[in-house]
């Protein structure tokens, strides 16, 4: 599975800091967790179940910065069934 132009267009907002969010994407199930700046790093996307865990996949948001704080690099790496 890949990050689509617009869930990646969703995940390219702020939100609040240190937080897990969840809601529903399209036909999925989605919960990210956001850092201190508050952007998602960690996303959960697949069918939620009863217990509000989701069974999908999981991707880690990779953000590389320089010296001064500019973000070089930024993508999401997939990794693996949840």
């Amino acid at each position: 599975m890949k990050i689509g132009e617009k869930l990646q267009k969703l995940l390219n907002k702020k939100y609040e800091p240190n937080q897990m969010r969840s809601q529903k994407f399209e036909r999925y199930d989605i919960s990210f967790k956001t850092d201190q700046d508050g952007n998602p790093v960690v996303l959960f996307i697949g069918v939620a179940g009863k217990d509000g865990r989701i069974n999908g996949n999981r991707f880690v948001r990779v953000m590389i910065r320089n010296s001064e704080g500019e973000i070089i690099k930024d993508h999401w790496d997939a990794k693996g069934k949840v």
